[in-house]
């Protein structure tokens, strides 16, 4: 796990990268130790959870 400083070898200017995925279970870790979940929502590394980015239903289309 880095810090996630620029000097991380894969950022390349960009934020933390993917070290290990499970896209069968939903889930990523990045190189920060951070889980980033596929609704958005993420478990950080000090155990602080950042609830997903919804979209308020008025927003939302629906096919018809």
């Amino acid at each position: 796990m880095c810090a996630h400083r620029m000097s991380c070898p894969s950022s390349h200017g960009q934020g933390p990268h993917v070290v290990a995925a499970r896209p069968e279970q939903g889930w990523s870790l990045l190189c920060d130790g951070a889980i980033v979940f596929d609704d958005t929502g993420r478990l950080m590394p000090d155990g602080r959870a950042v609830a997903p980015r919804r979209l308020p239903v008025d927003r939302l289309t629906a096919a018809a």
